[in-house]
């Protein structure tokens, strides 16, 4: 499967690559520095800016099958990154006929009476940017998406171990690249919110008990 992959020089998104490419994909990244995407084999790096309007944006997500939004700004640009440029990035797919669509999002992103949880609060205009790009996602797009919220982000090594739809409070970075991948495998997974965090569950077999 050829794959697009915004915001590809994150933590998350690093991983991510490297997963999808073992598992025989062919990955476009994007991102606004490409001197700074991964070199690797079947990694095609492509100038990709969340400021550019739709048509600009659907001129490179083209001739892949899904694509996958794991940019963020670190709070330094919420509007335009981690709002409005999802919502943008999911109308030049739709523009290209591009069904599959995974999001990288935040704990709870769409329950804001749970924001007041220890580990949230210091995330809420995050958060908020979150709610409006994921409410987006369902409600004003036929793609088939599935919404991630990992818990809080940790540089630990994976252990292929999670749990899903709990409320842990942490997640090893590789574990979560690995539930990216992953989702492409589980059609049951199309059209969920999933929460995750670490666990003691294979992700093969938490995604398949969804």
């Amino acid at each position: 499967m050829k794959i697009f992959v915004v915001g590809s020089t994150g933590r998350v998104a690093e991983n991510l690559i490297k997963v999808l490419v073992s598992d025989g994909h062919e990955v476009v990244a994007g991102a606004r520095k490409i001197e700074r995407v991964i070199e690797l084999e079947h990694v095609t790096p492509v100038h990709f800016d969340l400021h550019d309007d739709v048509d600009e944006m659907t001129k490179s997500i083209k001739d892949v099958e899904a694509v996958y939004f794991v940019a963020g700004s670190r709070g330094k640009d919420l509007l335009q990154t981690d709002a409005f440029g999802a919502v943008k990035v999911m109308q030049a797919a739709e523009k290209n006929e591009i069904k599959r669509f995974i999001m990288l999002s935040s704990m709870f992103s769409l329950e804001p009476q749970e924001w007041h949880r220890e580990g949230l609060a210091d995330l809420t205009d995050y958060n908020i940017a979150k709610f409006f790009a994921d409410n987006y996602l369902i409600s004003n797009t036929k793609l088939d998406y599935t919404i991630l919220q990992p818990a809080s982000l940790t540089e630990e090594e994976g252990t292929g171990k999670v749990s899903i739809n709990g409320s842990g409070k942490q997640n090893a970075i590789p574990n979560v690249a690995q539930v990216l991948a992953a989702l492409l495998k589980h059609d049951n997974t199309i059209k969920k919110v999933i929460r995750m965090s670490d666990g003691d569950q294979n992700i093969d077999d938490a995604l398949t008990e969804l």
